[in-house]
């Protein structure tokens, strides 16, 4: 009877459960994937691989997952051929009929480049693509970040294990070097901060151990690294791929960095976009993108840099120029900016790369590194090529566009450029020193060591015709490459975040794209469940306001612009509130923004709520106050010292541009100065104003800096301007070639705090001030308080004071201006609270 019920059962299930419809298939590099519709009543789903000499082999679970209106397999690990896929429907234990894909087609990773060298496979898996013997897979999950468990090999002989817990767990347990098993590490969705990080940073090591060997990759096109980086240290045999970086903001500044002492490193198709903002003026990007020193035998291949503002960083401190190797190849710099790679001391193969819309410069060689540029493609990138202090680096008077370094060498073949500012090759008649690059004829041609960089009289060591030194490969032409760039770099089939450039405005601009930084705030996945995972992934509904969104403003002026931006689950959003009082807001439902302007007649508060069917709303308010007009009162002398605060923010000037350490020293008032803000073309710029005369005094980096002082040429004298200049907007800028200003100082005859009242009659104290403020008069009676700080914000506001004590221990250390008013005028002071 038991017999009977059973097969009745499985006639019943099989005659309910249909086979699922595939909605999409590929072959890609050494991986395939299906996706499929789900099927009513289904449990769950087995998935099969034929081809590579497998027959019908099942794949991980984990493999698995649900999208909401979609399933999707992804199956790595396969080696070149053609194979199927099978997609089965389980219930209650039992698979159904299953569904096959066509034949697909999958390619072979390019392993040309340095980290193959000496008979060495980095990563997880074989020269062929499948993974080494006795691999250990460990699969990554927003779930499990936290909590998967291994015991890793923690003595010599392997007799011991430690159970190891978290992933930097795990990864500390195989930094010992003693767990010789290949280990593959699969994230999956997107995976957020894990609990324990290293200064914000997933750290790998393994002692660089040559039986060693580590992979960490992304499974399908929706991997992503969001908001930490991963650093690579005192390791070997590592390999980095299918990834996406996303706002990393740990200390080192990196999506990718290798630290220190490594080898036999291989980085390939990640998607590496913008970083958290950093604190310096060249930070709005994130800091760098792809970086490596002190390490060798590297490739970094087939990644994509989505407008990188400093994309690879080369070379450090190392003081030497043997035994330092990488290789560059296949990667699309999409609209980045600069550092295509920036080289020290390296010898670095740059072959087959796609420059596209480049704002700054392309490859920049400085400190006797040899750069050989070969069969790049470049499209508008405005200096394909530099050599620190030379050429083009230094043309009409220019200081040094990207390096105040000694040289280097580029030797250049078959690359091809379009749309450049300019790009001069070397020519033993006509142009031997101020040259870009050495263009060759035949790639075989040795440099001749009677060339030398202008500054150093470093030369090129040839290391890319020694055999003993370099790998065999074959590069495609320009335009091929430029094609396979476009098509193969960064993650499965380009990744899940999309972003189209606008070249007529993208290839020249520096700035941040604003529709992609929002994108990448608002990113959420849209990965529902993993299979085999009891938690699902939740799903959220973002909304971000910028920094602005509570202003107080003069009656009669207008606010500043206030953004909020949706995404995630959410689908659109309501305000509450608003329109109200001149102030109003515009939606824009394909960029995702609520924009708020205008010009209050009165105080505002307001609210933006989303909208979604999944996740939680998320609700964040807005506020506009009319306030009196700021006090705009002198504070002293105003100095910036840039070696002391090596940055762009200050409360009196605002200041715009790159900031630099490699100008040389400069001796001023017993002051060593070393750092400071480069007035150059574009950028470049000094504003502030002040309510009486005061004298200006600047000290630069060159002793005779020209620079314009409104709008007026004034030259240095011995390094230093000091002029005296009338109360009202002062703007520093270019004159003719870029100048670097170290010390900037705004000095008051006086200390500028005006009364109407009698000084005598009226006092505050302490000054320094720690909690509580008197204020005192012989004969005034003190009615209202306000206190500022130096921009003119009020920060504190009391009507009618009682008593005469004002609290001011909430407020922040640093300066302030106090404005009394009693009833027989008003009565300004400067202010320190310690």
């Amino acid at each position: 009877m038991k017999k009977i019920l059973l097969y009745l059962a499985l006639i019943f299930i099989s005659s309910n459960i249909k086979a699922q419809t595939i909605t999409k298939s590929s072959g890609w590099l050494e991986s395939a994937f299906v996706e499929w519709t789900p099927v009513a009543g289904a449990d769950s789903y087995n998935v099969y691989y034929t081809g590579g000499g497998e027959t019908n082999k099942k794949i991980d679970e984990q493999l698995i997952r649900s999208y909401g209106t979609y399933f999707r397999a992804d199956v790595p690990g396969l080696a070149a051929g053609s194979y199927i896929l099978t997609v089965k429907p389980v219930t209650v234990g039992v698979e159904s009929i299953g569904t096959t894909t066509s034949s697909l087609t999958v390619l072979a990773h390019d392993r040309s480049g340095f980290a193959f060298s000496n008979g060495r496979v980095p990563g997880a898996y074989n020269l062929n693509g499948t993974l080494k013997n006795d691999a250990v897979v460990l699969y990554i999950t927003q779930n499990t970040k936290n909590t998967i468990a291994f015991s890793v090999v923690t003595n010599a002989n392997g007799t011991t294990k430690t159970n190891y817990v978290g992933l930097q767990g795990i990864l500390d347990g195989f930094k010992k070097g003693l767990d010789k098993r290949p280990l593959a590490i699969r994230l999956i969705g997107n995976i957020t901060d894990p609990a324990t990080l290293y200064n914000g940073d997933i750290v790998i090591e393994n002692k660089r151990n040559a039986l060693s060997s580590i992979t960490m990759e992304g499974i399908g096109n929706d991997a992503v690294v969001n908001g930490w980086g991963i650093r690579i240290k005192t390791a070997t045999n590592i390999e980095i791929r299918n990834l996406g970086f996303m706002l990393t903001d740990a200390s080192e500044g990196d999506n990718i960095g290798l630290q220190q002492d490594n080898d036999y490193i291989w980085v390939h198709n990640c998607d590496l976009f913008y970083g958290a903002k950093g604190g310096d003026a060249d930070q709005a990007k994130g800091d760098g993108a792809l970086d490596a020193k002190k390490s060798t035998y590297i490739t970094f291949s087939y990644n994509h840099f989505w407008d990188s503002g400093k994309s690879n960083l080369l070379g450090l401190s190392e003081g030497k120029t043997t035994d330092l190797y990488i290789t560059y190849h296949h990667n699309w710099y999409d609209h980045s900016d600069s550092r295509h790679p920036r080289v020290r001391y390296y010898s670095a193969h740059i072959y087959n790369n796609y420059y596209d819309g480049n704002s700054k410069y392309g490859a920049g060689s400085t400190l006797g590194s040899s750069l050989f540029m070969e069969a790049n493609f470049f499209r508008n990138c405005k200096y394909p090529m530099l050599i620190s202090k030379q050429g083009t680096d230094t043309f009409g008077g220019a200081v040094g566009t990207f390096s105040g370094e000694a040289g280097g060498t580029i030797k250049a073949f078959n690359n091809v450029m379009s749309g450049q500012t300019r790009y001069v090759p070397y020519n033993a008649t006509t142009n031997p020193i101020e040259f870009d690059a050495i263009e060759v004829g035949d790639k075989t041609q040795a440099i001749s060591n009677t060339i030398k960089s202008k500054l150093g009289a470093n030369t090129y060591n040839n290391f890319d015709i020694d055999p003993a030194i370099m790998y065999t490969y074959t590069p495609d032409s320009p335009e091929d490459a430029k094609t396979k760039v476009m098509l193969y770099s960064g993650r499965v089939e380009g990744g899940d975040f999309k972003h189209t450039f606008n070249n007529a405005v993208d290839d020249t601009s520096s700035d941040v794209n604003a529709v992609l930084m929002n994108g990448l705030i608002s990113y959420t996945t849209k990965l529902v469940l993993v299979q085999g995972e009891v938690a699902p992934v939740v799903n959220t509904q973002t909304l971000v306001a910028t920094s602005n969104n509570d202003q107080t403003v003069t009656n009669g002026n207008a606010i500043s612009s206030i953004v909020y931006t949706w995404g995630g689950d959410a689908t659109d959003v309501t305000v509450e509130g608003l329109p109200e009082s001149g102030i109003n807001f515009i939606k824009d439902s394909a960029a995702k923004t609520i924009t708020v302007t205008g010009t209050p007649t009165a105080d505002v508060s307001f609210s933006v709520t989303t909208i979604g069917i999944l996740g939680t709303p998320v609700t964040v308010t807005g506020s506009v106050t009319i306030g009196e007009p700021p006090v705009v009162v002198p504070a002293g002398d105003q100095i910036h010292n840039f070696t002391d605060t090596y940055t762009l923010a200050n409360n009196f000037y605002t200041m715009k541009g790159n900031l630099s350490d490699s100008k040389g020293t400069v001796s001023y008032n017993e002051l060593t100065l070393t750092k400071g803000l480069k007035i150059e073309s574009k950028d470049g710029t000094v504003s502030y104003t002040t309510t009486q005369p005061t004298t200006l005094t600047l000290v630069f980096a060159e002793a005779a800096a020209k620079i314009k002082i409104d709008d007026v040429s004034r030259t240095a004298s011995s390094g230093i301007i000091t002029l005296t200049l009338p109360a009202g907007n002062h703007t520093l800028g270019r004159d003719s070639g870029t100048t670097t200003v170290y010390y900037i100082k705004t000095s008051y005859p006086t200390l500028g705090l005006v009364d109407n009242v009698q000084t005598s009659k009226l006092a505050v104290y302490p000054n320094p001030v720690s909690n509580q403020l008197f204020i005192s008069s012989q004969d005034q009676k003190v009615k209202d308080v306000m206190i500022y700080n130096l921009s003119g914000t009020v920060v504190k506001n009391i009507s009618n004071l009682a008593e005469e004590t004002v609290d001011v221990s909430d407020l922040a250390t640093g300066n302030y201006v106090i404005k009394v008013t009693t009833d027989q005028g008003i009565a300004t002071r400067k202010i320190v609270k310690k």
